[in-house]
């Protein structure tokens, strides 16, 4: 494709956001052109645009480069533009410009960090992403979303301020604003590693995730799911392939939320748990390093966009044309909205991997990848991770919503604009199941991994199967009708208490203080100043008249005539000339006797 030079390498970050301050303006139709152009068109404007860097300037003789298009930003670039559409399809019927504008200004953050050449730039990027992002989980404008709000941009300031802290310490140790391979080396290095790991929800940094997503709106759910972790994870890839942290942390990562999500009752949340689950295997991924497990990682993201978009679109469609989205709630729509469920299976098929689906084609290549490195342990951790992930995304979610015990709802297939983007949603995860070979050749590697092979088809078919089998004893012995309904603690208790009880430890403190202090100062002191204000200053001058009183012989009587007057002369702010010439007098004798 060749395009105008002009428009070669031209920022899509600032195409989006640019288009994000637009939409307001628009309306109508103008408005649905707009949502479907702006990510074609930036689409279209990396497609054309060569390997490089572009728009690159000076300030404070600095480097900064908005656009550097490589092997591997390409790939996350051309998801995130994907993705852009298809939930822009799927939110078009939404009459809510807070939620266009916070969606374009998102997809504009993740843009921009993921084709950033410099630190600058990206952190810039990193905080448009949160603060945008913040707006899709207020806009469902209930007390719980508010409360999840504010809580999710306070978690990612914090995350903020170490990867601005890092950035700083890398700049001033390096003298360059460029970024590469980074490693944990250095104090810069470890703060910009936290930073990302709070983006990524690598545990125990994770519950802001399984606590917001849920409360964002139908669309905004579905955009959430898509450029916050990433991002994250396209940075790790970048800063830190290789890290042996990560393939702990991410083996770890892929367990823990398994079983959160068999517990929990709210669907959303159930797959808010099953997206740390699938970041787990792209972390472990970067961990492990090599050519094949970078590959997998990136092609995983790929495929996950896709398929845990197409997931939050059937959940949240079942939540706009019922008002419910809680397993016990649900349950029957098969028979009124078959074609939700469909594209609902095929975004669980995915997620768990099962053979001719996008899953298949890239999660496996990770868990070859740690094969073939001889890493028995996290192998096993994957393999477990793998069965899990269908018990409950990949069984639970379409079970509970469209089987299961018949909850009476007769619910109708949600409006066309939605079908339609679950539609191009699930026809895509399955035609890179059956050909996944225009994805592995955008690769940041040469691929030659053959995804089936009869010892993947068959491993793969016996974990799903397991999975399976374990599902139904649950399901047969009751335990879920009687658990589900439990409010399950993560590790975000441990600083919600601690905080709480820090904050009544300093109002305790700082009350008493402020109590303290306004004792002394407002009530006693104010009093005394202004007591003396009063009577001080006619203290003073009659202090001073003493001498020449007595020289002067005055009777005691006509003393206290005098001082009376004095008093109520300086309450009415007047004092004769001639008493401030004698202080005057009398204030500069001092001052020369005491030379």
């Amino acid at each position: 494709m060749v395009l105008p030079e002009q428009i070669v390498g031209f920022p899509p970050a600032l195409l989006l956001i640019g288009g994000a301050i637009l939409i307001p303006w628009c309306k109508g139709g103008l408005k649905s052109w707009l949502m479907l152009m702006l990510p074609i068109l930036a689409l279209f404007i990396l497609v054309g645009s060569p390997n490089g860097t572009y728009w690159s300037f000076q300030v404070l003789e600095k480097d900064l480069i908005l656009t550097r298009i490589d092997s591997l930003s390409r790939v996350f670039a051309y998801i995130f533009c994907l993705v852009l559409l298809l939930g822009s399809i799927y939110a078009l019927r939404e009459e809510d410009d807070l939620q266009y504008c916070a969606a374009f200004a998102y997809a504009g953050g993740a843009l921009g960090v993921t084709l950033a050449g410099d630190v600058f730039s990206l952190y810039i990027f990193w905080e448009v992403m949160a603060v945008a992002s913040t707006f899709l989980i207020l806009a469902r404008r209930t007390k719980a979303s508010q409360a999840a709000g504010i809580r999710y941009i306070l978690v990612h300031v914090v995350g903020g301020l170490f990867l601005l802290a890092g950035l700083i310490l890398y700049v001033d140790r390096t003298g360059s604003t460029g970024f590469e391979f980074i490693g944990l080396k250095t104090i810069d290095s470890y703060l910009i590693f936290v930073g990302i790991a709070v983006n990524a929800a690598i545990p125990p940094l994770h519950p802001w995730l399984s606590d917001a997503y849920p409360e964002a709106t139908v669309p905004g759910a579905v955009f959430l799911s898509a450029f916050t972790t990433k991002s994250a994870v396209y940075l790790m890839a970048r800063m830190y392939p290789g890290t042996e942290l990560l393939i702990w942390l991410g083996a770890v990562m892929t367990a823990i939320p398994i079983f959160y999500a068999v517990l929990e009752n709210d669907i959303r949340r159930v797959l808010a748990y099953s997206l740390i689950n699938q970041v787990g295997f792209m972390m472990c991924g970067i961990g492990i390093g090599t050519a094949l497990a970078i590959n997998g990682t990136v092609a995983h993201a790929f495929c996950h966009i896709l398929y845990k978009a197409l997931l939050f679109m059937a959940a949240g469609s079942v939540l706009q044309v019922t008002g419910k989205i809680r397993c016990t709630d649900l349950g029957g729509l098969y028979k009124t909205m078959p074609l939700t469920c469909l594209f609902c299976v095929v975004g669980a098929a995915s997620i768990s991997a099962f053979p001719l689906f996008s899953g298949f084609v890239s999660k496996s290549m990770i868990i070859s990848a740690a094969a073939h490195n001889k890493l028995v342990i996290v192998w096993l951790m994957l393999q477990f991770a793998s069965a899990g992930v269908f018990h409950h995304a990949g069984i639970k979610v379409p079970y509970f919503m469209f089987f299961g015990h018949d909850s009476g709802i007769r619910a109708q297939e949600p409006p066309r604009n939605m079908l339609v983007g679950m539609g191009i949603a699930a026809f895509l995860c399955v035609f890179l199941g059956v050909y996944p070979y225009p994805l592995y050749a955008i690769l940041p590697y040469p691929v030659d991994y053959i995804p089936y092979t009869g010892a993947h088809v068959v491993g793969q078919l016996q974990l799903l199967l397991f999975g399976a089998l374990a599902f139904c004893l649950l399901i047969l012995s009751g335990y879920y009708p009687a658990e589900m309904r439990a409010i399950n603690l993560d590790t975000d208790w441990f600083y919600r208490i601690s905080a709480l009880r820090f904050s009544r430890l300093a109002e305790g403190v700082l009350n008493r203080m402020n109590q303290g202090s306004e004792h002394l100062f407002v009530t006693r002191l104010t009093t005394r100043a202004a007591a003396w204000g009063e009577r001080g200053a006619a203290g003073v001058l009659e202090a001073l008249m003493v001498p020449f009183w007595n020289l002067m012989g005055l009777s005691d009587q006509r003393r206290q005539q005098l001082n009376d007057k004095l008093g109520e002369l300086i309450r009415n702010g007047v004092v004769p000339l001639g008493i401030s010439i004698a202080a005057v007098v009398f204030l500069l004798s001092g001052l020369y006797f005491l030379q």
